[in-house]
């Protein structure tokens, strides 16, 4: 597997993690090589890091699970299930079912939310963190409490908190889904394969009811007719620190993650390398995989 041949990428294979809880997860290249962990966000699934897998592989264990609620991984329906702690317990606990002590973490989206949090709760877990358009949680609450831009552009988030939103974005063939990925997108990378791979993890019974139930259960969203949101948060930097060198990769033509978002980052990311790409959007690793791994490289120290 060493050398210049990109390893196959191989699904089917779980990790149970006690609870009752099991997930999914693809992998390129040999357990033992050092563990490199990718985390994606919604609507997505593993298939998101098709592209980076086999690249990492070559030298790495590069593991994609679909993260609780998604896919072929377990998805219990009540919201309690997605607090993040729960989810901080699962990528520990999926680090040691893989034999491993850390690993290298490349995330976007919310896979990026449940990344912060683990780096900053137990950074013994994380050695090196890649974030692509996952906003840090003090600069997030912040702007949302503050910021009437980027209020509005997270105003989906309320909608998606919504009781039966699930069945909205079901219905019509998955048709607010693929808005979800199109709608936002400069690429045509939603092509007839990718799309059909995505309404199979779609349609696994309760797998976008455990997408949105991270929503539900999450603390930092924009305030509403009936609750206080973000606005009611008290948040002190120093307890949020991310301690370990941090690569930040961020599309800014992301509609609903505004550059705001970047104000202030690197007080709570001392080790921070920013990335910005002007014309990418939240869906950069489709846009721009050879930017993201051209920057990943560098990050890590890969030489060509």
């Amino acid at each position: 597997m060493h050398g210049n041949t990109s390893p196959e990428i191989r699904s089917g294979n779980h990790a149970d993690l006690g609870d009752g809880i099991r997930l999914h997860y693809a992998c390129a290249g040999r357990p033992g090589d050092p563990l490199m962990l990718f985390m994606h966000g919604f609507p997505e699934f593993w298939y998101a890091w098709r592209e980076l897998l086999p690249h990492y592989g070559r030298h790495r264990f590069a593991v994609a699970p679909d993260l609780r609620g998604y896919n072929l991984s377990s998805r219990p329906a009540e919201v309690e299930q997605y607090k993040i702690g729960r989810l901080i317990e699962d990528v520990d606990r999926f680090i040691k079912a893989l034999g491993y002590q850390d690993a290298i973490v490349v995330a976007h989206d919310w896979g990026g939310a449940l990344a912060w949090s683990v780096a900053i709760s137990r950074p013994q877990l994380i050695s090196r963190l890649v974030m692509m358009n996952a906003p840090h949680p003090i600069p997030f609450a912040r702007a949302l409490a503050t910021d009437p831009a980027q209020q509005a552009a997270s105003q989906y988030m309320n909608w998606l908190r919504r009781p039966g939103s699930e069945d909205v974005l079901a219905a019509d063939d998955f048709a607010l889904m693929q808005k979800f990925l199109r709608g936002f997108s400069q690429a045509e990378w939603l092509d007839g394969p990718t799309l059909a791979a995505y309404k199979e993890a779609w349609g696994q019974p309760g797998a976008i009811r455990g997408g949105v139930n991270w929503y539900r259960a999450s603390p930092i969203h924009p305030a509403s007719d009936t609750e206080p949101g973000a606005s009611r948060l008290e948040l002190r930097e120093e307890d949020f620190i991310v301690p370990m060198p941090t690569l930040l990769i961020w599309g800014e033509q992301d509609q609903a993650l505004l550059p705001v978002l970047l104000d202030g980052i690197e007080r709570v990311v001392p080790q921070l390398r920013l990335l910005r790409i002007p014309d990418a959007t939240h869906w950069l690793v489709h846009e721009k995989p050879d930017v993201i791994r051209a920057a990943i490289d560098d990050f890590l120290g890969d030489g060509a």
